[in-house]
């Protein structure tokens, strides 16, 4: 599968659809995101289980600011719905490979619970939640 577009439209629907959905934060004039883009596009052919998603940083701006991008590219990979990675800069070929690979063998129901059982300690009547740490 090649690569889809996501837009601020599409976002929800595709990480909602999507097992894996690896996100590519690029933009035309950055030198460093032209030479990943045939590394992202060649393992996306590689992969046609995996969504392979570029956001378009300078037409995607609210995506953009909602993810926090302060430099590009960056890659982000989420799994059923959870943000497993987050790094600016290019990966080589093996470094993205290696990554698909972890990716695709955590034991997500191992994750989930763990983000449950998260979620459940920090669940307290009239806790205030800004204690230092995000979720």
């Amino acid at each position: 599968m090649s690569t889809v577009e996501i837009t601020k439209d599409n976002f929800g629907s595709l990480l909602e659809q999507s097992n894996i959905l690896l996100v590519d934060f690029w933009a035309e004039w950055c030198g460093p995101c032209r030479g990943f883009a045939p590394v992202f596009e060649a393992a996306s052919e590689a992969h046609p289980e995996i969504v392979f998603g570029k956001v378009d940083t300078e037409a995607q701006q609210e995506l953009g600011a909602y993810f926090q991008i302060r430099s590009i590219p960056t890659l982000m990979v989420f799994r059923e719905r959870v943000l497993l990675f987050n790094q600016a800069g290019a990966l080589p070929a093996a470094q993205l490979e290696s990554l698909i690979s972890q990716v695709s063998a955590l034991d997500m129901a191992q994750i989930h619970k763990e983000i449950a059982e998260h979620e459940h300690s920090h669940d307290h009547a009239g806790h205030d939640h800004d204690h230092g740490h995000s979720h």
